[in-house]
């Protein structure tokens, strides 16, 4: 049973159909890149280069395979033969008024960019699709249970929840035919339990400073492997690196980022958290929380195709604030806590954050905190909770 529920990015993908020859949306696998692309182009074949025939013909005879779609189509997995993207540019450019003609799906980055950097640069508009956001589950008709951590630990895959899933049957098999099969097969990992223990010990981090000498000494590989595979599981739109924000060298204490998961659930898995009551109990709550407010911001921006850039903030004193979103006219500092009760002292690194910026390029800032807030406000800063309707364009602001 394929998903039904609408996701915020087809209009954005719709509009960019009319703008350019080719969209490419990069993405996980299991986001829902496929289905996206057929349910807002129905008319247009759906091709697999997962198929090992129709790999094989593309690979083979790549002009021959293009002239059987003149009108274009749908090609999943295309970082799967990079060759045929040289040829893409000619076709394209035999009809450079041709718009929405060719659209391109793959789940890793890193293939993709460098066809589109070589080939199809200016040709194509890219797009990055996550797995659903709660905003996405609210209008697709789905209760949103009032305890987070039941979504923080399920999480946000469209099967678990389309299919009814349960994670403890979904995430064994990603695990076991990407993370354990396909990852380490691209990377030519010797030794695969080494690697899941790495993935263990990156998903028992989440929301920490990345530390790769740590890492690699704990299950004995050099900080330069640990490197690689963090880049993999990257390229793979599986993690997140949020790096440091400083206006200048002075503000700057680390050059290290912080890890997040692109799905709260996966990270909970691989941490070996099994209910969402270890979730809410675990020492990994905070920063699962974290990790689920700063996905939910890059969904909303992510679909609504908003240049935003995320930080994290921290001085040399030791204040620090969890999320900075840097909107190019604005700036918004988030501070996010998973406590159910509003302290004042969460606007400590607020106050130390505004402090270095000018007033005029900084907005007062938002808590992102567990609780119901009396008040919309305190001291001029926003208090909000994830799981409120509004919350992204509250932050990000109205489209």
């Amino acid at each position: 049973m394929a998903y039904m529920k609408k996701r915020k990015i087809a209009e954005e993908l719709r509009q960019l159909a009319h703008e350019f020859p080719v969209v490419s949306i990069y993405g996980p696998r299991q986001s829902g890149k496929t289905t996206l692309a057929k349910a807002t182009f129905p008319e247009k074949p759906w091709v697999s280069l997962e198929d090992p025939d129709v790999n094989a013909l593309a690979r083979n005879d790549p002009r021959a395979f293009l002239n059987a779609y003149p009108t274009g189509a749908v090609f999943d997995e295309i970082q799967k033969i990079p060759e045929l993207f040289s040829y893409l540019q000619g076709y394209v450019d035999m009809d450079p008024r041709a718009v929405g003609k060719y659209i391109l799906t793959g789940s890793h980055q890193a293939r993709l960019k460098q066809g589109v950097a070589q080939s199809l640069a200016g040709r194509t508009a890219i797009l990055t699709l996550l797995p659903y956001s709660i905003a996405e589950l609210r209008e697709g008709g789905e209760a949103i249970p009032d305890n987070v951590f039941e979504l923080i630990w399920k999480g946000f895959y469209p099967r678990l929840h389309e299919n009814r899933i349960r994670p403890s049957s979904f995430y064994p098999s990603y695990v076991a035919t990407y993370l354990e099969r396909d990852l380490p097969a691209l990377l030519e990992v010797r030794n695969r339990a080494t690697f899941l223990s790495f993935l263990f010990l990156l998903a028992s981090r989440t929301g920490q400073i990345l530390n790769l000498a740590a890492l690699g000494a704990e299950i004995g590989v050099t900080a330069a492997t640990i490197s690689a595979w963090v880049s993999a599981l990257e390229e793979s739109s599986l993690v997140f690196k949020l790096q440091g924000w400083s206006r200048n060298a002075t503000a700057q204490v680390t050059k290290s980022p912080k890890i997040y998961f692109t799905d709260t659930g996966l990270a909970a898995w691989l941490a070996k958290i099994r209910t969402p009551r270890a979730a809410a109990e675990s020492a990994l709550r905070g920063g699962l929380y974290e990790n689920f407010v700063l996905m939910e911001l890059r969904k909303e921006a992510l679909a609504r195709n908003i240049p935003a850039e995320f930080r994290f903030f921290r001085s040399k004193t030791g204040d620090e604030v969890d999320i900075v979103v840097d909107l190019g006219d604005r700036i918004v500092p988030v501070e996010v806590k998973s406590s159910t009760t509003f302290r004042t002292d969460f606007l400590h690194g607020l106050d130390a954050f505004r402090r270095l910026v000018p007033l005029a390029e900084i907005a007062a800032g938002a808590i992102a905190f567990n609780g119901h807030p009396a008040a919309k406000e305190t001291n001029g800063v926003m208090l909000a909770n994830p799981l409120d309707e509004d919350f992204a364009t509250r932050i990000l602001g109205e489209a």
